[in-house]
C-alpha cells in the first residue's frame, strides 16, 4: 500500500471513492450521490466502449431502474426484449423459461450493450452536485493511514499520479481487482472446466431470437441478439484455446460453428481471423471477507461469476444497491452530522479524524460492522448462485469434447412441458435470490 504523505502527489478528497466504473460502481456512485454523499468514481478507460461484456438487464434490475423513476427513459434506448428462453439440444428445441408470469414490472430480459447502460447511469449521475466521474484514472494501489486503515486509492491519470482520499473506498474493479490484490485478501478459487470464446456474426430478421443455448457434437454456443448481429459465446474446455482450438485453424472453427448452428452456415465466413475472437478465461471464486477497515469489495472483486445464466451483471448491481442502502445513512452529510452529535459508541458511524496525514478531519467513520452488514446481506445469494453455476459446469464438462450427437434426456423432455418448471427457471434467471429494492425516499430524484 502506498504512503499517503508524499507531498509531490496531487490529492482529491471525497467521502466515498469507488474504484471501477462498471455496473456495480456506477450504480453505487449514482445511488450514494442521490442520497447526498460526495462520491468519486474512478474508471481507468477513456470511455465505456468495450465489447463482449454482460449485456443482459434482467427483470430484477429493471425493477430497480423503475424504482429510481428512470424506466421509461431507459427503455427508450435501443434494446431487444426476450420473454422466454429455448434450449436447442441435439437439434431439438426445448422451452425452459417463461418470463411472462414474473411478478415484476418488466416481464422480459432487456438486451442492451453494456456501454449504453453505463453511459445512461453516468448521464443521470452527472446531474448530481456530489457526483464526480474521473475517466482515465486507474487505481494502482490503496493508501492507508498509520493504523493500517484504508483511506483511499492512488491512481495513475493522464497528468500523473495522484491520491484520492476517502472515508470509504469501495472496490468494484472486477475479477482482476487491483484493490483486492493490494489488500492481500485471500481468494477461494472454484475449479472451472470451461472457457468462452466471444465473437460476432451477422443476424438476419428471420433468425430465432430466444435461443439460450445450442448443444451438440461436444460443443455449446449461446447467441445473444443484438438486433443486426449476434454476440456469440462459444464454450470450450479449459485452457484448450491455444493448445487445440487455434492450432486446428480458423476454418475448422468456422465448420464447427456451422455444424452446431446450421442457420449460421451462410455467414461464418465473415469470421476471417482469430483477431475477431476474444478469449474469456472463466473464473468462479469468492472472498471469505469482503472488507477491511475503510475498504469494501463488491461485485466480481468479491465474487467472480461464470457467464452461465448471464446473471453476473445483475448480481453486481444487487450488491451495489444493498451497499448503498446500508451505508448511505453513514455517508450522507445529514447522517454524518447526526452521528457526530451522539455519544461515543452509540452509533456505527461516529465522527472520526482519519490519521496518517489525511486532511479528512471531519469525515464520517464507517465501522467494519457496517461493512460486514453488506457482506452478510449479499453473501448467501451469491454463494447459492455460484453453486448453481458450478453444477452447470459439471454437466457441460460431460458434453464438451464428445463428438457424438447429443440425445436429449427424458427428464428434459418432461420438464420442458411443465409450466411450473418454466416459471421456476424464469424466476431464478429473471429475479434471482434475495432481490434488492430501492426506497425513493432514501434516494430522492435528481
Amino acid at each position: 500500500m502506498a504512503n499517503p504523505q508524499d507531498p509531490q502527489t496531487a490529492k482529491i478528497d471525497t467521502t466515498c471513492c469507488i474504484v471501477g466504473g462498471g455496473p456495480a460502481g456506477m450504480m453505487l456512485g449514482y445511488l450514494l450521490a442521490r442520497a447526498g454523499a460526495a462520491v468519486t468514481v474512478l474508471e481507468k478507460h477513456a470511455d465505456f466502449f468495450r465489447d463482449f461484456r454482460g449485456d443482459t438487464i434482467h427483470p430484477s434490475t429493471l425493477d430497480l431502474i423503475a424504482e429510481l423513476g428512470l424506466l421509461d427513459a431507459f427503455l427508450a434506448l435501443p434494446h431487444q426484449q426476450i420473454d422466454n428462453f429455448t434450449l436447442v439440444l441435439g437439434g431439438q428445441s426445448f422451452p425452459i423459461a417463461d418470463l411472462t408470469h414474473l411478478p415484476t414490472r418488466c416481464k422480459f430480459v432487456a438486451l442492451m450493450p453494456q456501454w449504453d447502460f453505463l453511459n445512461f447511469l453516468a448521464a443521470h449521475a452527472a446531474k448530481l452536485p456530489t457526483f464526480r466521474l474521473l475517466m482515465q484514472h486507474e487505481a494502482i494501489g490503496l493508501i492507508s493511514d498509520d493504523r493500517g486503515r484504508i483511506i483511499g486509492a492512488r491512481v495513475k491519470s493522464p497528468t500523473g499520479e495522484r491520491d484520492i482520499r476517502a472515508a470509504l473506498t469501495v472496490a468494484c474493479d472486477g475479477r482482476h481487482s487491483t484493490c483486492r490484490t493490494d489488500a492481500a485478501l485471500p481468494v477461494i478459487e472454484t475449479g472451472v472446466p470451461i472457457d468462452v470464446l466471444w465473437f460476432r456474426l451477422p443476424r438476419r430478421p428471420t433468425d430465432p431470437s430466444n435461443v439460450i443455448g445450442n448443444i451438440n457434437f461436444g460443443t455449446l454456443a449461446v447467441l445473444i441478439n443484438r438486433a443486426d448481429y449476434f454476440q456469440c459465446a462459444f464454450i470450450i474446455k479449459k485452457d484448450t484455446f491455444a493448445t487445440q482450438v487455434q492450432p486446428a485453424g480458423i476454418e475448422a472453427f468456422r465448420a464447427c460453428i456451422a455444424r452446431l448452428v446450421p442457420f449460421l452456415a451462410d455467414r461464418v465466413h465473415e469470421l476471417a481471423t482469430w483477431d475477431q475472437v476474444s478469449l474469456l478465461t472463466v473464473q468462479v471464486n469468492h472472498l471469505t471477507r469482503w472488507h477491511l477497515p475503510g475498504l469494501l469489495l463488491i461485485g466480481d472483486a468479491a465474487h467472480a461469476m461464470s457467464p452461465v445464466g448471464g446473471i453476473g451483471i445483475n448480481l453486481a448491481i444487487q450488491d451495489a444497491v444493498a451497499a448503498a442502502r446500508i451505508l448511505a445513512p453513514y455517508l450522507a452529510p445529514a447522517a454524518s452530522t447526526r452521528s457526530r452529535s451522539l455519544s461515543n459508541g452509540s452509533s456505527l458511524n461516529a465522527g472520526h479524524s482519519l490519521g496518517g496525514g489525511s486532511s479528512l478531519t471531519n469525515a464520517p467513520f464507517i465501522s467494519e460492522l457496517a461493512l460486514a452488514q453488506v457482506q452478510h446481506r449479499r453473501e448467501l445469494p451469491t454463494r447459492l448462485t455460484q453453486a448453481f453455476q458450478v453444477f452447470a459446469h459439471r454437466q457441460l464438462s460431460r458434453t464438451l469434447g464428445n463428438p457424438a450427437p447429443v440425445h436429449p434426456p427424458r427428464i428434459l423432455r418432461i420438464l420442458s412441458r411443465s409450466q411450473t418448471f418454466r416459471r421456476l427457471t424464469a424466476r431464478f434467471i429473471g429475479i434471482g435470490l434475495r432481490p434488492e429494492h430501492i426506497d425513493p425516499t432514501q434516494f430522492p430524484p435528481n
